[in-house]
């Protein structure tokens, strides 16, 4: 019998006596050799010709290689490329995929950068992918939207005004810091010389020009609905205020009344006659409430009045730019407050997968549905080729937020689009139900909301909610994907195509449609 007498040796000089290979460091159906064959079985081609091979200096990174370090790190919540740097060195699954040459930051973020336009072809040949092996169930397919903010902070909105202020400040900065060098230079070799400014200064930042575009795109401020509507949008004050100061000067009056009661009583009290002495008129328990009802309206309406003021900036001020990123718009979030960032779309499939992409700066939703619905199209036209049918969508649920007779009437796969919120359609279908088909006469959102409140119509739209919001809550509660790291619409667009290409293809791995023999 073996009797162990003390512990293992920790020897961490030990030298190996045989050079190890990767191929044992994790075992052979592991998730990341999957990616990695994933990857290699893509084409690339279009990454690999903005790559330069050849000429001084040491050679580059693979495209492939740095494709799957992308992939690999967004699939685990990882987008940072110094986190990334850190990982390629300590972790196992990231060493294998840089192969123990790990690729430092600036080229990771320069890779990013440099693949945007390439990202959609990738995100298409993914899902010709996954409609290979099997996935892409078009009977009932989602469309909904959501809001991720940009890499930009809110507190850098500005008016026409304050970017005109900007402007100036910086031009001022810009024409001291320049003086200084031109004296600094004049004590170096003498008057008359070191008066040119260097090329490298010509453009110290691109802070101007941000800011130029942010003025270009700013519209004139001669429509004074629009910049009414805009300010209601973008302000965030109260809607429906109602003047309160009749409020206050009737609690002013119930305070008055209150006192003099109990002033009545004080001056009624003789000494030595029974009942206890009333107490001074201030300190009376109806007096205090009184008075604190009166206080609590004071400033509620100091409170609104200031509220009324800062609109009434926003009103004269206009529309706002940001000037970190311009394309950006501040936008209201479904669960209240604000996010200056994009309305991104996705359409998704029965089981899980994501078959169309799409990103842009308005608030509403309803003018998305157009594109959103000619990819989604597109995409079922590409899935059933690799299936061998042509099916094409069996229908498309949407929320109302993109509810309108062009969209019901809209040629196309057929769909069904909420007339409201989602507890008012079920309320609806149990309480009101209907059958059949709707009145010759009715218009479109009344056909809809006959549909809508017939057994088979409620239990098509019950499915939209797990279909099409499932796919948003992983993306920013299991990976953290709530905040885009490029700026501009076109990077926001490429980003947004990215996490589709990874979340299909993460879920074909993590359903067992993939593995090496169907890559």
């Amino acid at each position: 019998m073996l009797v162990a007498k003390g512990y293992r040796p920790v020897q961490r000089d030990q030298q190996f006596l045989m050079p190890p290979s990767m191929r044992e460091w994790l075992a052979a159906d592991d998730p990341v050799w999957l990616v990695i064959e994933t990857v290699a079985a893509l084409d690339t081609s279009g990454l690999h010709a903005k790559r330069k091979t050849g000429g001084v200096g040491r050679a580059g990174y693979d495209p492939d290689m740095l494709l799957t370090l992308l992939i690999w790190g967004w699939a685990h919540g990882q987008r940072s490329s110094r986190q990334l740097e850190r990982l390629c060195q300590r972790d196992v699954a990231y060493r294998i995929i840089c192969a123990g040459d790990a690729p430092d930051h600036v080229t990771i973020s320069r890779f990013r950068a440099d693949c945007t336009d390439v990202v959609e072809d990738l995100f298409t040949q993914v899902l010709a992918l996954c409609a290979r092996v099997g996935m892409g169930q078009l009977g009932v397919v989602a469309l909904d939207g959501v809001k991720i903010a940009s890499n930009a902070s809110t507190s850098a909105n500005r008016t026409a005004d304050g970017l005109w202020k900007a402007l100036a400040a910086e031009a001022a900065r810009a024409s001291a810091e320049h003086a200084a060098i031109d004296a600094a230079e004049d004590d170096q070799h003498g008057p008359g010389r070191g008066d040119q400014l260097p090329p490298e200064l010509a453009d110290h930042s691109s802070r101007r020009a941000r800011i130029a575009q942010a003025l270009a795109q700013l519209p004139a401020a001669t429509d004074a609905a629009e910049v009414e509507a805009h300010t209601r949008r973008v302000a965030g004050g109260e809607g429906g205020r109602y003047p309160i100061a009749t409020r206050v000067e009737a609690l002013t009056a119930s305070w008055h009344r209150a006192r003099a009661v109990q002033q009545a009583k004080i001056d009624r009290y003789r000494p030595g006659q029974r009942g206890p002495r009333p107490v001074a008129v201030d300190d009376h328990l109806f007096v205090r409430r009184a008075r604190a009802r009166l206080d609590h309206a004071i400033a509620d309406r100091d409170r609104r009045e200031k509220q009324a003021a800062r609109s009434a900036d926003a009103r004269v001020a206009g529309p706002r730019r940001n000037i970190t990123d311009p394309q950006s718009r501040l936008m209201p979030l479904r669960g209240g407050g604000w996010v200056q960032g994009y309305n991104c779309q996705a359409v998704t499939s029965e089981d899980g997968l994501i078959i169309a992409t799409g990103v842009n700066n308005n608030n509403a939703d309803v003018v998305a549905f157009a594109d959103m619905f000619s990819k989604a199209i597109d995409a079922a036209e590409l899935i059933d080729a690799h299936h061998h049918r042509a099916d094409g969508i069996g229908v498309l649920l949407a929320d109302a937020g993109y509810l309108s007779d062009a969209n019901l009437t809209m040629p196309g796969p057929d769909r069904l689009i909420a007339i409201g919120k989602s507890r008012e359609i079920h309320k609806t279908a149990r309480t009101s139900p209907t059958h059949g088909q709707p009145p010759p006469d009715a218009t479109p959102v009344e056909a809809m909301a006959h549909r809508l409140a017939t057994e088979e119509g409620h239990r098509l739209y019950s499915k939209r909610s797990h279909i099409a919001e499932t796919p948003f809550g992983h993306a920013k509660h299991n990976l953290g994907f709530k905040r885009f790291t490029g700026r501009g619409i076109d990077r926001a667009t490429a980003e947004f195509s990215f996490h589709g290409l990874v979340h299909n293809l993460m879920k074909a791995i993590g359903t067992g449609y993939l593995n090496p023999a169907t890559t």
